[in-house]
């Protein structure tokens, strides 16, 4: 324990004093201190000034990064007959129906994306305790309620991030690997922060992108500068 309290130290010192970097540096000072034997994910963290409470406030969406997250997306679809057939042919690990449902509810949640068919909605429903606070409900708003079941598993098989704002009216996601050329990582990051700026709700009041932190998952984080962040002065300004 005393040789990682070591690294933590070192990070942070090497972290001390640096805010509101642009991307390029958070990227570059990120990688310079991975030092565990995993690959780390490199993760973002926004803070919006929304009120997730109130519907006109909601801040959700989808978005594809241009080079992936370098995670290997465990996919479930509810759906049956020749959707689940497609679903199974698309690369989805899981596919089923109510047995599908009676294995969630029993505790065994084995994937990281479900999908599902309109028609299996009445089973899914079911499962909104379990799978909301997951947030791995399917939505139609980011495309995991379809028809076309195919598409939707290879988007979430090659790269494609939901996000939603969280009750303090933060979005986190993973954006890619440590292991990733930097130039990749800022391209996911600008990609991200571009689909949350989109995304920005009609009842938003005032500065919408407030904060945004870069880290990896084992490493301190790093402000970074919005305008930086947004990648031209036309996006910053209407993130105001």
């Amino acid at each position: 324990m005393a040789h990682l309290g070591k690294r933590t130290r070192a990070a942070r010192e090497a972290f001390a004093g640096k805010e509101d970097v642009t991307v390029e540096e958070a990227v570059a000072l990120i990688k310079a201190n991975v030092k565990t034997k995993f690959d780390e994910t490199v993760e973002i963290a926004m803070n919006l000034g929304v009120d997730p409470r109130h519907a006109d406030q909601m801040v959700r969406g989808v978005v594809g990064l241009p080079n992936g997250t370098g995670k290997d997306v465990r996919v479930a679809v509810f759906a049956r007959g020749p959707k689940a057939e497609e679903a199974q042919a698309a690369g989805a690990d899981i596919v089923g129906a109510e047995d599908l449902m009676e294995t969630i509810q029993g505790g065994k949640i084995e994937f990281d994306r479900c999908i599902a068919t309109p028609d299996m909605m009445p089973i899914v429903g079911r499962l909104g305790k379990i799978l909301g606070p997951r947030n791995l409900m399917p939505n139609p708003k980011v495309g995991t309620v379809t028809m076309d079941v195919a598409d939707a598993v290879k988007a979430a098989k090659g790269g494609e991030v939901q996000f939603k704002a969280e009750k303090a009216g933060v979005v986190h996601a993973g954006v890619g690997k440590a292991s990733f050329d930097e130039a990749k990582l800022v391209e996911n990051i600008r990609a991200f922060v571009d689909a949350v700026s989109k995304a920005k709700p009609a009842g938003a009041k005032g500065t919408y992108m407030k904060k945004i932190s870069l880290s990896s998952t084992m490493g301190p984080g790093v402000t970074v500068d919005i305008q930086s962040a947004t990648g031209n002065t036309t996006a910053a300004a209407a993130a105001e």
